[in-house]
């Protein structure tokens, strides 16, 4: 089935509403009907602003970096997208084509 993949990168304790935003985001992307989504904690990573934030280091403790993942369909994908514009949130993400299916299933 072809969907798309949607990926978002926040820091960990970055918040919108009062709530973290990888939480907030979840939440959101639920109440569109988007059948799954998934946050990841990084152990290392770094951005566009070339900051390393990695796990070990004390002064950047709750700063790493949080990818969180949907696949959907392409309305999903444009609605979600227009949410976090009419929120006036500024994200970067990741928009690929994908084709999934289950193994097993006939």
């Amino acid at each position: 089935m072809e969907r798309i993949c949607l990926r978002f990168y926040v820091t960990e304790f970055q918040k919108h509403d009062g709530k973290l935003l990888y939480e907030w985001l979840l939440e959101r992307a639920k109440a569109l009907g988007v059948p799954g989504g998934t946050a990841l904690r990084a152990i290392s990573g770094y951005g566009r602003h070339r900051v390393l934030h990695e796990e070990g280091f004390f002064e950047l403790a709750g700063d790493q970096p949080v990818e969180i993942e949907f696949v959907l369909d392409e309305k999903q994908a444009g609605e979600l997208i227009a949410l976090l514009k009419a929120e006036k949130l500024r994200l970067f993400y990741v928009r690929m084509p994908i084709t999934t299916g289950i193994v097993g299933e006939d």
